[in-house]
């Protein structure tokens, strides 16, 4: 009689308990089927052949254990793969939304420029009219200034002419000058005089340099230029008809304090005319 428990025993140590079980009953059914018809070395024979069959099943079982793993390593990377397949489409999806944004604000851009350069256009077209009205004001003012230039130019004749009048008694009065020739306007070394003539005083001849100013005030104009202007037609004067004493005035309607007292320390005599 076999030995099936042995057999099962030795069978645990290469195959699973299961496959072990089911080649053990095998055997002992195929032996009792057999016991009766095969010899002991048809037996052995048979033995051996359960045996490598044994061994083949052991091979086949360790091959699907490595195929199970395999498998499981398979299943494995193609999980990671289908998690990065979904990252990349979830990117791809961001991505797309980004690109339509960005579709969306080149559109708005774009937009925006179309509106930006119509303005500089209608800047551009402004600037034209507005020089244009600049050169209108420029000539304007121009005209302006012409007429007031005519203006101040009448005026100040106006006023000469009424010096011209008034001072003759006005000096004789106030600092006994006597004009022996009328007060004229005169051009003397390229520049003109206002009010230009001979005059005596204690018997001396003297020459009478004088200029007109509507207003003197020293904190309004250079009163050192009008000084100055005053004194070079008096180097002038003398130029032309030699060293002859000379009286400088300068006749104004008003005359600051600060003006008075920077003239006077010149040698210079203001006349106001509502003082004549």
């Amino acid at each position: 009689m076999i030995d099936t428990l042995k057999i099962y025993e030795e069978l645990r140590e290469e195959v699973s308990d299961s496959a072990a079980k089911k080649i053990a009953y095998a055997i002992g059914r195929v032996y009792e089927e057999l016991a009766n018809v095969v010899t002991k070395q048809e037996f052995r024979e048979l033995k051996g052949i359960v045996e490598d069959l044994a061994e083949a099943q052991k091979r086949t079982e360790q091959r699907v254990e490595e195929l199970a793993q395999a498998q499981k390593n398979t299943e494995l990377r193609l999980t990671r793969l289908e998690k990065a397949v979904e990252e990349l489409a979830q990117a791809q999806k961001r991505t797309e939304q980004r690109v339509e944004e960005l579709a969306q604000a080149q559109k708005n851009t774009e937009l925006r420029l179309t509106r930006l350069e119509k303005a500089v256009e209608e800047l551009a077209q402004a600037q034209k009219r507005t020089e244009e009205e600049v050169r209108k004001l420029a000539r304007g003012l121009q005209d302006t200034r012409s007429e007031l230039g005519g203006l101040s130019r009448t005026i100040s004749y106006a006023f000469e002419n009424e010096a011209f009048r008034m001072l003759p008694n006005f000096l004789k009065t106030r600092y006994n000058i006597e004009i022996f020739e009328r007060l004229v306007r005169e051009e003397i070394g390229g520049k003109e005089i206002n009010i230009f003539g001979r005059a005596k005083r204690n018997g001396d001849e003297i020459f009478i340099i004088g200029e007109a100013k509507l207003r003197l005030d020293e904190r309004r104009e250079n009163i050192e230029d009008i000084f100055s202007e005053l004194e070079e037609k008096e180097r002038l004067v003398k130029t032309e008809y030699g060293e002859k004493d000379t009286i400088k005035i300068l006749i104004t309607h008003f005359a600051t304090k600060g003006a008075l007292k920077k003239a006077q320390e010149k040698g210079i005599i203001v006349v106001q005319s509502f003082e004549w």
